[in-house]
């Protein structure tokens, strides 16, 4: 357990920068483009080359050997690349050297988030991994707050500032994930990789692909096309809708996430107990709910109280959404479903901002949200077809033996 928290601290760093990005990068690319489907899709560009390293990068990390390890050498090389592009995107002179700053960071970062989220099945036991995984996101959605909230107020300060602390903080973790984590001294399944590295299996993503794990990548995509949707535009739609300040703006989000920090290790403790098909289920309704309502909120308190609750329906699919993908596959395929899975949010990342953008220079900003909601319905419609049959750590994660 000590183990998962200190690998939390990678999580940590990677909400933290994302948050950030998505929250102001917005805001500089405004004054260079006035179409919001154009900056919805120069928000996306970058992950075009996230949509094809991180599943490859994730599948290289299964078969990677080193003295460091198999997914630490690309935290090694890829979390100070992202630091140094981060702390320089508010440096830039224009739009070109903005792009350029854009997709130099999100490169970095395609190099070690797939192995980073693979360390935890790497590390924790099967039973275990429901539990776990909302402790990091714990960890990840306090660098969230951190970022709406502390990172508002140092936006105030200076555009750059926000900015520089995060890289500092990326650098900090770096060190604390590194010389916390051994893969060789902290890994459950010592044995199985030996086999693995004897046989040098090819483990191709067509193989992952069967029935329910199609339809459960499908739910994925459709879930993070709402959410990826509102955060990339949500400082805008505030801004420039409701008439708040940029800083307020921001700092509404943060309400979203400490919700979903504090349900975020209760969520991972339900998905053990009542299954993690269910609680993902409950949370899609919630937050399909959530985003009808926002649209007829015009009050900023009524806001706020609206965006907490909708942090503890995101904590019921996210916690449990990732060990639900990783459950129906095997030990030797945990990085390459990890691709898969953030395969699917990066497609969403590319197609929800500048699609919901060009919904909006069409109809209004209020469009922003009934987009969402109906998302949200899609992705239910997809998860409802998921077989629970095929998730084979279900009896193990309620403490049932056979």
């Amino acid at each position: 357990m000590k183990r998962t928290w200190l690998l939390g601290f990678g999580f940590f760093s990677i909400s933290i920068t994302w948050a950030l990005y998505n929250a102001f990068v917005p805001l500089f690319l405004e004054h260079y483009v006035q179409s919001i489907a154009v900056v919805g899709f120069l928000m996306t560009i970058d992950n075009y080359f996230a949509l094809f390293l991180q599943p490859w990068i994730g599948n290289r990390s299964d078969r990677t050997r080193t003295r460091y390890g198999r997914r630490i050498p690309f935290l090694l090389i890829g979390m100070p690349f992202a630091a140094i592009f981060t702390a320089i995107i508010p440096f830039h002179t224009g739009l070109f050297t903005l792009l350029l700053f854009m997709i130099l960071m999100n490169l970095s970062m395609s190099l070690y988030r797939s192995p980073t989220v693979a360390l935890m099945p790497d590390i924790t036991p099967e039973n275990g991994r429901t539990k776990a995984n909302g402790i990091i996101n714990f960890m990840g959605g306090v660098g969230s707050i951190i970022a709406f909230g502390v990172g508002s107020m140092l936006y105030n300060v200076h555009q750059s500032a926000p900015f520089i602390a995060a890289s500092i903080v990326t650098l900090i973790c770096l060190l604390v994930v590194s010389r916390s984590i051994k893969e060789e001294r902290d890994g459950v399944n010592l044995q199985t990789e030996t086999s693995i590295v004897n046989k040098k299996p090819r483990i191709s993503l067509k193989s992952q692909l069967d029935r329910t794990t199609v339809f459960l990548l499908t739910a994925i995509f459709f879930w993070f096309v709402a959410y990826q949707g509102v955060e990339t535009l949500f400082t805008l739609y505030g801004k420039n809708h409701l008439g708040l300040s940029e800083g307020d703006a921001v700092f509404s989000l943060a309400f979203f996430s400490v919700a979903f920090v504090l349900f975020a290790i209760p969520s991972g403790f339900m998905g053990k107990r009542f299954g993690k098909k269910k609680m993902i289920v409950i949370g899609i309704c919630g937050l399909f709910v959530v985003f009808a309502l926002v649209t007829f909120v015009k009050d900023l308190l009524m806001l706020r109280v609206v965006l907490l609750i909708g942090g503890m329906f995101w904590a019921c699919i996210n916690i449990n959404s990732y060990p639900f993908i990783i459950s129906t596959g095997k030990e030797e395929s945990i990085g390459t479903r990890t691709g898969l899975y953030y395969l699917v949010s990066s497609l969403a990342a590319i197609s929800s901002p500048p699609l919901l953008g060009q919904m909006i220079d069409s109809f209004g900003y209020s469009i922003l949200f009934y987009c969402a909601s109906a998302s949200m319905l899609v992705a239910l419609a997809f998860m409802l077809m998921v077989r629970q049959g095929n998730e084979p750590l279900d009896i193990a994660d309620r403490g049932i033996s056979n």
